[in-house]
């Protein structure tokens, strides 16, 4: 039996070791600057040059800082032609976003999509079923799919040592600065729609899709009507799931937290990138023991790192992509449902 201990010592075994040393790297690009997360998802790629060789950006108007230094400056066109590309990473605004991706498909690139993927479903849809067909990956920058606490989450519902979950309470707040309320007044789903998607992922990762949706905005400041404050109730079967997403909070970011409850033991995962939970047991399972017991897991220094040496291991034909794009077409019917869109 692995005892705690080795668990964690393996998790940072993991991390600390060289990737992929012997074998030639991937030749990757960037479509976009316009996404929150566009600078980080270049500053993770550059940061495993083991892995990756990133060939240039396009849409460059905001590659700007360290992230950037650099990197040449290429038309979508001649980034798409660049010779053994492999994959593109798309960090356009949403809305032009999936309209990328299908481009970069098209053209025979596998994607890395930021979330939340598009404005309107049908296009969505449209987009992962074609990549199905053309038997190319997309993985959507979901960031916590990765998290190791989130890893300890799935493999602990998928192994049963939380029984039947019958509720789980999540919440993404932060305080958003003009900027920010300008950026998510501009989306017909708010901050639920931009933020709390990635919660809305990890839920659907454990349940699928729910059966019913209910949306609710109380905004702030009814002055300008952004939805700043927002609650989703999800309705399965036999379980409630509560996600709440407030960016008039100025504790949001320590506060963030995933919380799930079943018969058998219970979880909670708080702040949510912080690799810190508290895991509850009514029994002993794999190395954890019976009892109420609080866990810090390791978690790699960059944000986005796990996700690109998954993607890695997936272009080599190592593995599949675990999350599908049935899996990808729910969430997003979820998350746009949740926004009250």
């Amino acid at each position: 039996m692995l005892h705690r201990r080795q668990f964690i010592g393996t998790l940072v075994a993991g991390a600390a070791s060289p990737l992929f040393a012997e074998t030639p790297r991937l030749r990757v690009g960037q479509i976009g600057t316009g996404h929150a997360h566009a600078s980080g998802k270049m500053e993770a790629v550059r940061s495993l040059p083991e892995l990756y060789e990133v060939v240039g950006v396009s849409g460059a108007e905001r590659a700007v800082g360290a992230a950037y230094a650099g990197v040449p400056r290429l038309s979508e066109g001649e980034l798409l032609a660049q010779n053994g590309l492999r994959a593109v990473l798309v960090e356009t605004a949403v809305g032009e976003s999936c309209a990328t991706a299908l481009r970069a498909l098209r053209a025979g690139k596998h994607v890395h999509l930021d979330k939340p993927g598009s404005l309107e479903h049908g296009e969505f849809v449209a987009m992962r079923q074609e990549a199905e067909a053309l038997g190319l990956t997309v993985q959507m920058g979901y960031m916590l799919r990765y998290n190791p606490a989130f890893q300890l989450l799935f493999q602990a519902h998928r192994e049963g040592w939380l029984g039947e979950i019958l509720e789980i309470d999540a919440m993404m707040g932060k305080l958003a600065d003009p900027g920010t309320r300008r950026n998510i007044g501009a989306l017909p789903g708010g901050g639920m729609f931009e933020l709390a998607c990635h919660v809305i992922d990890a839920a659907v990762t454990l349940l699928g899709k729910p059966s019913e949706v209910h949306a609710f905005s109380t905004p702030t400041q009814p002055g300008d009507a952004v939805k700043d404050n927002q609650l989703a109730v999800l309705v399965y079967p036999k379980t409630t799931v509560t996600i709440r997403c407030n960016h008039a909070d100025p504790f949001g970011g320590p506060r963030r937290r995933f919380q799930v409850a079943g018969t058998l033991g219970a979880m909670e995962i708080q702040p949510l990138e912080s690799g810190k939970a508290t895991l509850s047991l009514s029994s002993n399972c794999g190395p954890w023991k019976k009892g109420v017991q609080p866990i810090a897991l390791p978690v790699r220094k960059g944000r986005y790192d796990e996700e690109f040496i998954d993607l890695a291991r997936v272009l080599r034909g190592e593995k599949k992509l675990h999350w599908t794009a049935a899996h990808d077409i729910a969430v997003h019917e979820t998350v746009l449902r949740a926004a009250g869109i």
